[in-house]
């Protein structure tokens, strides 16, 4: 999961993207700012993974604070003004949304951090990327593309493979810890499927492997734009 914070003097800008980050499950917003001091002191103190930064603010400029910021979390500009998008790719910053925000531009900004930011766990084998999971005392070296599904139950997750399943205790908010963000979607409180095993999507389930894996209806919307379904 994609740590990361707000910076906006605009109260009515953080609601929106508040909102947007509540609906989908690759972000955990730590905080917003309305003050970009406050902020810097807030990241002295706590890391991140990405900033969402407006750019004209009042004592220092979103320009300005990615400036001081070492070393610099990924950064995607908000801003009303689209003449500031060259100077912004000068700063390296991943996205420039130009606001009014829709979701899917927004969705589409965090599939591009998701993809830039690797899973923990994800060891390269020559060009077959694995993961190692832990369960109990056991830790096992699994292929990503071996992955259908992962599933809660109470307080274990059981990740579903080609030739076995694993029993492992965790958080489904740390799911993307675990699994890479860019290549695994949320699609139910209990379920992340691997999007490549994705053969049918229906409007209230998707079929993974030959198992029907239910939609939750908090997130189908996120889902399909995801999938470039709308």
């Amino acid at each position: 999961m994609i740590t990361c914070i707000a910076i906006d003097d605009e109260p009515k800008a953080l609601e929106v993207i508040e909102r947007y980050c509540k609906k989908t499950s690759l972000v955990d917003l730590r905080a917003t700012f309305r003050e970009p001091v406050k902020a810097i002191e807030f990241l002295n103190r706590e890391k991140v993974d990405l900033i969402f930064l407006d750019i004209n603010m009042p004592e220092i400029s979103g320009m300005q604070l990615v400036q001081t910021l070492a070393p610099r979390p990924m950064i995607i500009f908000t801003t009303a003004y689209s003449h500031y998008a060259v100077e912004s790719y000068d700063l390296n910053a991943l996205d420039y949304l130009l606001k009014p925000i829709t979701f899917e531009r927004f969705l589409a900004a965090i599939n591009k951090a998701a993809g830039s930011l690797p899973a923990k766990t994800i060891v390269v084998n020559e060009d077959e990327p694995t993961v190692f999971i832990k369960s109990g005392p056991q830790t096992y070296q699994v292929k990503i593309s071996d992955i259908f599904y992962l599933e809660k139950d109470g307080n274990y997750i059981t990740v579903h493979l080609k030739d076995k399943n694993i029993l492992i205790r965790e958080n489904m908010t740390d799911i993307f810890e675990i699994v890479p963000a860019g290549e695994f979607v949320r699609v139910h409180k209990s379920f992340v499927v691997a999007i490549k095993h994705i053969t049918m999507i229906e409007v209230h389930q998707v079929i993974v492997n030959g198992e029907k894996i239910p939609i939750g209806s908090t997130y189908r919307d996120a889902l399909r734009l995801r999938l470039g379904l709308e």
